[in-house]
């Protein structure tokens, strides 16, 4: 008993740890993970979780990888597609395709599979890796559509790739070769109708009562995750695996309703799914046979080269054909297709299937499949940010803007923003506020800005920085400094911390700790809020050779406030306390113009 306990805390300990010197290092986690799982298993054998769960282990990782796949499916918003959906069809359609039978051929001709396990390690491998790919694409900020299309591909992908690599399996086991296109015509038809049913049932009850009010808060989170297990298991009853499809469904249903807050949902999933990828990963791979990778070399890393730059850019060129994307963009799609959790979680429980059947090679599916996700994790995320850079992919220099807040100044800057032709998002946790920023027409999200939910839930193509406007001077100082990894520590920017009465500086947070101070020194929250409710307004004018600046000045004396000015070129800049500012013919100055009752 007491060596299981300890054998827990350490995959606990482990987990964690390769998660937060990840986040230190701006490393792949899962890279750490398999390492930490590498060691804790094969290497010393300080962990066996066949022993410690026993038949338990499976059922558990089916759960997890299904709560995993769901988080996912809340991530997914029509309106982020709109324009490439097609793209994203035929890649998890036609492309899938592709990318089974050129895996298959390279395992049957480099590693001398058999031909059955080569068509199941084939459509193993044709799942993506989400949990990869998402914050690569927040760290590379490619331009739009590419990274919806990405995103997209990489969440729907892994439950249609989950459910073909069982229907293969269930060839194998069956034994009826004869008929196997007439077994898995049928089995994609049931877990089309099986889980996109129950999915959208699930969805749908889930909606109904919160919309109704019929939960409480505090039994939002519980009565969710029974529906989902529920969902999963009883969609599983009626056809193996058809549950990630189920669950995934689900979870749109919940991101695409737009009355209802399920913002504590998120939160929560967020949490629980970082736990859970560090649970399954230090699991399975402290389950692989050290001999197994000792004996790695060359035709493994053929293998490898094969998916990495003949598969996947088969898959993209045809499934892209037509589509309206610049062959750059095309070429980046090309050179980011990680593999993740659900290849590892599906190898390892085909992998026990078959052994049971009398497979002996079964447990090289296994062996295959993590080097596969070692790679490809290593290979793309040293170099997809370089050949965002070269392709021309990438954001140079993005103008939008994300802000913290969502009160009376925070949407009528958003507003001005929009106006002029730039991205602008709120985010704040009042939803009143929120409520009021939808029926002014501006994109807004509930939530902690300090989340993973706002990072998954946010659409960060063309923004490029980030202004803290809350009445809460610490909070808009964490939200710097939360934003500073993405944006740069020149693009995070906060109001002015409010002054004590009885101190000439404000002493609560370290200016090492903060963003840069907008506007004025000192133009703090309350200053701004009682100028609006006097009638304070923004407005943007153009500067010309006849209306110069000085002219502007002469015009408006000291009611109005500098806030943000537009180049020719159409670059927004940020007014910064104490700092500089173009004041040249042709520049558009956005201004406070405050009421001479508000001044």
């Amino acid at each position: 008993m007491e060596s299981l306990l300890v054998s827990l805390g350490i995959i606990v300990a482990f987990g964690v740890a390769a998660q937060w010197i990840a986040w230190k290092f701006q490393l792949p986690s899962i890279l750490l993970l398999l390492i930490f799982g590498f060691i804790s298993g094969p290497v010393f054998g300080i962990v066996n979780p066949d022993q410690i769960f026993g038949d338990l282990l499976f059922p558990l990782v089916s759960l997890s990888v299904a709560i995993i796949l769901f988080e996912g499916g809340l991530t997914l918003k029509f309106s982020e597609i709109h324009k490439a959906k097609s793209t994203v069809i035929n890649l998890i359609s036609i492309g899938m395709l592709i990318t089974w039978f050129i895996t298959f051929w390279a395992a049957r001709v480099f590693l001398h599979l058999d031909f059955l396990l080569a068509m199941l390690l084939g459509a193993i491998l044709t799942v993506s890796g989400p949990t990869v790919v998402l914050p690569l694409l927040r760290y590379i900020k490619p331009k739009s559509p590419l990274g919806s299309i990405l995103k997209w591909e990489g969440i729907l992908i892994d439950p249609i790739g989950a459910v073909m690599a069982v229907l293969v399996l269930e060839v194998i086991l069956i034994k009826q070769f004869d008929s196997a296109l007439s077994v898995i015509l049928k089995g994609v038809l049931a877990t089309t109708l099986v889980g996109g049913l129950l999915g959208v049932l699930g969805g749908l009850i889930l909606v109904r009562l919160i919309r109704k009010d019929l939960i409480p808060d505090f039994l939002q989170i519980p009565i969710s995750v029974m529906i989902l297990v529920c969902v999963y298991i009883i969609s599983n009853h009626f056809y193996q695996e058809s549950g990630l499809l189920a669950v995934t469904v689900m979870g749109m249903i919940l991101a695409n309703t737009k009355d209802i807050s399920i913002n504590a949902i998120l939160e929560f999933k967020e949490n629980l799914r970082v736990l859970l990828i560090s649970f399954l990963f230090i699991l399975l791979a402290a389950r692989i046979n050290f001999s197994d990778f000792q004996s790695i070399g060359t035709k493994e890393a053929i293998f490898l080269a094969v998916i990495i730059f003949v598969a996947r850019p088969a898959a993209v060129i045809v499934s892209t054909f037509k589509s309206g994307l610049s062959w750059r963009e095309r070429a980046f799609l090309c050179w980011v297709a990680p593999r993740g959790i659900v290849a590892a979680a599906v190898s390892s429980l085909f992998a026990l299937s078959l052994e049971t059947a009398g497979f002996v090679e079964a447990h090289y599916i296994v062996t295959y499949t993590f080097v596969v996700i070692v790679g490809t994790v290593t290979f793309y995320g040293l170099t997809s940010p370089l050949a965002a850079i070269l392709l021309g992919v990438r954001q140079e220099k993005p103008q939008g803007v994300l802000i913290v807040g969502a009160n009376s100044f925070a949407r009528s800057l958003a507003k001005e923003i929009k106006a002029e032709g730039f991205k602008a998002v709120l985010v704040d946790t009042n939803r009143a506020k929120i409520n009021v920023a939808h029926l002014e027409g501006l994109e807004a999200y509930h939530g902690n800005i300090l989340s993973e939910y706002i990072l998954g839930r946010v659409d960060f193509d063309s923004i490029g920085r980030v202004l803290a406007l809350t009445p809460n001077d610490e909070a808009n100082s964490l939200a710097c400094v939360h934003f500073t990894d993405l944006f740069g520590k020149d693009e995070v920017y906060q109001l002015a911390p409010a002054k004590d009465m009885n101190q000439t500086k404000n002493k609560s947070v370290t200016p090492k700790l903060r963003g840069k101070i907008l506007f004025s020194k000192d133009l703090f929250f309350a200053k701004i809020n009682e100028k609006f409710v006097r009638g304070a307004t923004i407005k943007t004018t153009e500067l010309t050779e006849e209306f110069n600046y000085q002219q502007y000045i002469s015009h408006h004396g000291n009611t109005h406030i500098p806030l943000f000015t537009i180049s020719e070129e159409g670059n927004l800049s940020v007014v910064v306390a104490d700092e500089g500012f173009s004041v040249d013919p042709g520049v558009k100055l956005i201004s406070l113009i405050i009421n001479e009752k508000a001044n």
